[in-house]
C-alpha cells in the first residue's frame, strides 16, 4: 500500500492552533415581566333583530298610513310583486328613502336564483326641530 503524503510547509506545522475562547451568551437574568395585551379597539355585538315577514310590513303600513289593513295589504303585496320582479330583471331601483339598489351579480341555483345586491341610503336627515318649513314665497291669490 502506497502512503498518503499531504504537502505541509513547516510553517503550518510548528505554529501552534490558537482557540479563542467563545463569547460566553450567558447574559443576565432579566426578571421575567408580564406583558398585558393591549386592547385597540372593543366592539360590541351586534344582536340581528328578527327577520321582518310580510305580516308584519303590512301592519306596520297600516299603523304608519292610516289606511285600512283590507287596502293596505294589497297594495303592499303588489308592490313586493313589481320589485321582486325588478330585481330579478336586474334593473337598478331608486327608491327613496329606501335607497338605491344595484344588482350586482345574479345566480340560478337548484332551489331558486341567489342575487347579490348593494343598497346605498342617504344619511337621515338632521330633523331634530320639528318646525314647519315655511315656504319661500308666499302663495299668489
Amino acid at each position: 500500500m502506497a502512503r498518503k503524503t499531504t504537502k505541509t510547509t513547516t510553517a503550518a506545522r510548528k505554529t501552534p492552533v490558537r482557540r479563542t475562547a467563545k463569547p460566553s451568551l450567558d447574559l443576565p437574568e432579566a426578571a421575567p415581566e408580564t406583558v398585558l395585551p393591549k386592547v385597540v379597539k372593543t366592539t360590541e355585538p351586534v344582536v340581528a333583530e328578527p327577520d321582518l315577514k310580510k305580516k308584519e310590513l303590512i301592519d306596520l303600513v297600516v299603523e304608519r298610513s292610516g289606511v285600512k289593513k283590507k287596502f293596505a295589504k294589497p297594495a303592499v303585496e303588489a308592490m313586493l310583486a313589481v320589485l321582486g320582479e325588478a330585481i330579478a330583471d336586474g334593473r337598478p331601483l331608486n327608491l327613496q328613502p329606501l335607497g338605491k339598489l344595484r344588482v350586482n351579480r345574479a345566480e340560478d341555483k337548484a332551489n331558486g336564483r341567489v342575487t347579490v345586491a348593494k343598497i346605498r341610503q342617504s344619511a337621515p336627515a338632521d330633523n331634530d326641530s320639528e318646525e314647519p318649513k315655511t315656504p319661500l314665497a308666499e302663495p299668489a291669490e
